[in-house]
C-alpha cells in the first residue's frame, strides 16, 4: 500500500456518490474544490456525497486569494502577434479583441512599460507599451486565444490585492458552517496573508486549517514565515511556473518539501502531475519521473486537479499515481533522506521519542509503529522521518483523523470511544496483523503519553507481537488515554 497521500479535484458537474466512492478505492485520501468554478449548491452537494462515501476522506476548498483575472467575452478572442490592445481595469464590463477588463481596478498603478502580462497560464503574451493613467496599452507577442475570465500574471510585479475578496469571505464562511477541514489559501505572499484567514477562522471559533498555495516569487521570498504560520503548504506549480523562471521550479520544489519535513509540516506537490491523462488513458514517461521525484524528494502528498476534476479518465488518473507512487516508494534511496532534526537548537521530546521509533525500525526490525493522540502531532513527527513501516495514528477526533490523510505514512484511524491506553494498543495491533502489516514474530513499537491530558508523549515501547496477546505477559502501559490539549495550528 502507498505512503504518499493523493488529493483529488472534483467539480459539482461531477460529484455524485458511486464516482467519489471509487475514487476512494482507487487511492484518493483528500478531495479538493475549486471555488473558481464551483457554486455554493455545488459545494454543499460535493461534502453530502463526500460525507455519504466516508466520513474519514478529508475536504479542502480554495480561496482565490489576490489574483487578477479578465472578465467575460461573448466567444473566445483570437489573436495574431504585433496586435495592440487596450488594458482597463473594469471588472464590470465584458472584454472585446481591443480592449480587455480586468478584475483588478489599480492595475495601471502597479504595471509599469515593459512588463510582460501573462494571460491564461501564459498562454498569451503582452507587453505592455504605454501606461496612460486608467489604461494599459499591450502589444500581443505570440498567436493565441483569450476565453472568458482568465488569470493574469504579472511576473516580477507586486500587485497590491487585498488577501481575501468578498468572496472569499463568504466562501471561508460556508467552510466553517460544512466543517471542513483544510482551506487552501491561494498567492499567500507573506504570514501576513496566512494570518488574515487565521483571524477570520478564530473569530468563528473554527479549528479548520490552512494549507498556504505557494505560487509566486514574494510567497517562495517569504517561505520560512509562511512554514511557520500555516498547517502546511502546497506547491502550486501551475502560476508559480509564470511568476518566476520556469527552470528554478524544480529546485524551488526540493527547497521547500525539505523545510515542510524539517518543520513537521504537511507538503503537497500540485499541477499537471499527470495533465496527458485528462485526454489520454495512459501518463507520458516524463509524468511518471515527475511524480517519482516528487517522492524522492520526500513530498508528504500529490494533487490531481483537471485529472479528476473533467478529465475523461479520473479513476485511472488515482489508480495510476497510486502505482507509481508505491513503486517509487520503494525505489527511494535513504541516503536521500531529510533528517527533521538538522538545525535543531532544542529537541523536543515528541521528536526525539519519534527518532527512537524509527531507529528502532531499522536497528530492531520494528515491523510497525502505533500511537494515539487528539491533535495528530506525534503522527506527523513520526511521518517527518518518512519511515519504512507504516504508522498506525488512533485519532480520538474525526477531525484529527482526516487531518493526517495529508501526512505521510500514516493510517489514520477514529476511536470513537476514548477506551484504555491498553485497550487501544490492543485493538491497533490487531488491525496491523488483519491487514498483514505485522506477524506473531514481528516488533511493534507504541508512542503514548503516561500522564494523560495535556501530558503529551512521554514514551515508546518495543515489544514482540505474539508476546503482546500471550495473556500470561505482565503489560505495563500506562492504563489510561493520552490527549494532547494545546492548540495546535501548526
Amino acid at each position: 500500500m502507498k505512503q504518499t497521500k493523493i488529493v483529488a479535484s472534483i467539480s459539482d458537474r461531477r460529484c455524485d456518490v458511486d464516482f467519489i466512492r471509487k475514487l476512494f478505492f482507487a487511492g484518493m485520501n483528500v478531495v479538493r474544490m475549486n471555488t473558481a468554478h464551483a457554486t455554493e449548491e455545488g459545494i454543499r452537494e460535493i461534502v453530502k456525497n463526500v460525507r455519504t462515501v466516508s466520513p474519514h476522506i478529508a475536504l479542502m476548498i480554495d480561496t482565490k486569494g489576490p489574483e487578477v483575472r479578465t472578465t467575460g467575452v461573448s466567444e473566445p478572442i483570437s489573436y495574431k502577434t504585433g496586435d495592440v490592445v487596450k488594458i482597463f481595469g473594469r471588472p464590470e464590463m465584458d472584454s472585446s479583441h481591443d480592449i480587455i477588463n480586468l478584475s483588478y481596478v489599480d492595475i495601471t498603478r502597479d504595471v509599469k512599460v515593459g512588463d510582460d502580462m501573462l494571460f491564461d497560464d501564459g498562454a498569451l503574451d503582452m507587453k505592455v507599451l504605454e501606461n496612460n493613467g486608467p489604461m494599459l496599452v499591450a502589444q500581443v507577442q505570440n498567436d493565441g486565444v483569450l476565453g472568458a475570465h482568465k488569470s493574469v500574471n504579472v511576473p516580477g510585479e507586486h500587485i497590491d490585492l487585498p488577501t481575501l475578496t468578498e468572496k472569499d469571505k463568504r466562501n471561508i464562511m460556508l467552510a466553517i458552517e460544512l466543517d471542513i477541514d483544510f482551506i487552501a489559501h491561494s498567492f499567500v505572499r507573506s504570514a501576513a496573508d496566512v494570518k488574515v484567514v487565521q483571524k477570520m477562522l478564530d473569530e468563528h471559533k473554527s479549528d479548520i486549517k490552512i494549507i498556504s498555495k505557494i505560487e509566486n516569487q514574494e510567497g517562495v521570498d517569504n517561505i520560512e514565515e509562511i512554514i511557520d504560520a500555516s498547517y502546511g503548504i502546497m506547491i502550486a506549480r501551475g502560476d508559480l511556473g509564470i511568476e518566476v523562471p520556469i527552470e528554478t521550479i524544480p529546485g524551488i520544489q526540493r527547497r521547500i518539501i525539505r523545510m515542510c519535513v524539517q518543520r513537521q509540516k504537511p507538503v503537497i506537490v500540485a499541477t499537471q502531475m499527470l495533465h496527458t491523462m485528462i485526454d489520454n488513458p495512459r501518463p507520458t514517461r516524463a509524468e511518471v519521473t515527475d511524480i517519482a521525484n516528487a517522492i524522492f524528494y520526500r513530498t508528504d502528498a500529490l494533487m490531481l486537479s483537471g485529472e479528476t476534476a473533467s478529465g475523461k479518465y479520473p479513476v485511472e488518473a488515482v489508480q495510476t499515481m497510486a502505482r507509481i507512487a508505491e513503486q517509487a516508494e520503494q525505489d527511494k534511496l535513504t541516503a536521500n533522506d531529510i533528517d527533521p532534526l538538522e538545525g535543531c537548537e532544542e529537541m523536543e521530546q515528541r521528536l526525539f521519542l519519534a527518532q527512537t521509533a524509527i531507529d528502532a525500525t531499522k536497528k530492531l526490525g520494528v515491523k510497525g509503529i502505533i500511537t494515539d493522540s487528539e491533535t495528530g502531532r506525534t503522527a506527523r513527527a513520526l511521518s517527518s522521518f518518512r519511515g519504512p513501516v507504516p504508522v498506525l495514528a488512533i485519532c480520538y477526533k474525526e477531525k484529527t483523523q482526516r487531518w493526517l490523510n495529508l501526512s505521510y505514512g500514516v493510517i489514520p484511524v477514529y476511536q470513537k470511544e476514548q477506551i484504555t491506553g491498553q485497550a487501544v494498543f490492543y485493538a491497533a495491533l490487531r488491525m496491523l496483523r488483519q491487514k498483514g502489516y505485522v506477524g506473531e514474530e514481528d516488533k511493534i513499537a507504541y508512542l503514548s503519553g503516561s500522564f494523560g491530558e495535556g501530558g503529551g508523549t512521554t514514551f515508546v515501547e518495543i515489544n514482540k507481537v505474539k508476546d503482546v496477546f500471550n495473556k500470561s505477559y505482565q503489560f505495563h502501559l500506562p492504563d489510561h488515554v493520552d490527549v494532547e490539549s494545546e492548540p495546535d495550528r501548526s
